[in-house]
């Protein structure tokens, strides 16, 4: 962030809701970034095998508590339900479950208060992320760090992850199938973290979650329970700088995350 940025966060850190609407704007604006876009491709059955250094049994499903939701995909896997936190990196960090373990440089596990109050979600790693093996990275990066240094958060009291654990080649859209193949090891870090809140970010994590194929728009409007877990959902940083209009819809979401966090 620059030095005045710093002072936009600090203005918000004592004023919060109350600010100017100029003051709210040219703090978005100074958190502009270079953006990409996804698409929702058709659903590809996933066979996960057995991980061969890992003992294996059946797993158990994970239910999703929102009514209004397409059928849900499920694939065999090996049982990493008694996993911590060092088997299950591990295991993700030796993972050939889909074809992105071939293009990958490194697996992206996440990154963050293992005990964290808010837990963010994000969609896939993109080309920092990769080379350095953290999420979120890079431009994206730097925006959600001043996004949440702007509600008096950091990478060391939350909890980082994204829904794919592996970068897909050039940042193509992820693959239902692959989103599939990562979904056991994303169960079982929201087991471990048990957060107080989820905050998915951007449209792959909020479909995959939610198992929806609503607009983002619409989504990010309604109130969700992820297995018991309050969730909200909110436009992923690397989408603001091409649609800057949704910065502002994005401080709304924050403040509410904010004062959900107090609750």
């Amino acid at each position: 962030m620059t030095e005045q940025d710093l002072t936009e966060a600090e203005i918000i850190q004592k004023q919060g809701c109350c600010l100017s609407e100029d003051i709210r704007l040219q703090y978005l604006k100074d958190m502009g970034i270079q953006s990409w876009s996804l698409k929702y491709p058709s659903d590809v059955e996933c066979e996960i095998p057995s991980l061969n250094t890992l003992e294996s049994q059946p797993v158990e499903p994970v239910s999703v508590e929102h009514k209004e939701t397409a059928t849900e995909i499920r694939p065999v896997s090996t049982d990493i339900s008694s996993f911590g936190w060092e088997q299950l990196q591990k295991a993700v960090s030796q993972c050939q479950l889909c074809e992105l373990h071939s293009t990958r440089t490194r697996t992206v596990f996440g990154v963050g208060n293992p005990n964290a109050d808010l837990m963010i979600i994000g969609d896939a790693p993109e080309d920092e992320d990769d080379r350095q093996g953290e999420p979120f990275l890079g431009a994206a990066g730097e925006l959600l760090d001043a996004m949440m240094k702007a509600i008096e958060l950091d990478r060391q009291k939350v909890y980082i992850t994204n829904v794919l654990k592996c970068q897909p080649p050039d940042n193509r859209n992820p693959h239902t199938s692959e989103t599939v193949c990562c979904d056991p090891y994303l169960q079982q870090q929201i087991k471990l973290v048990q957060p107080k809140l989820i905050l998915a970010l951007g449209r792959i994590a909020a479909h995959h979650l939610l198992v929806s194929q609503k607009p983002l728009a619409e989504l990010r409007q309604q109130k969700h329970i992820y297995n018991g877990i309050p969730m909200r959902v909110s436009y992923h940083p690397a989408y603001l700088l091409r649609k800057p209009v949704e910065k502002r819809k994005s401080w709304q979401d924050l403040l509410e995350v904010k004062q959900l966090l107090k609750q």
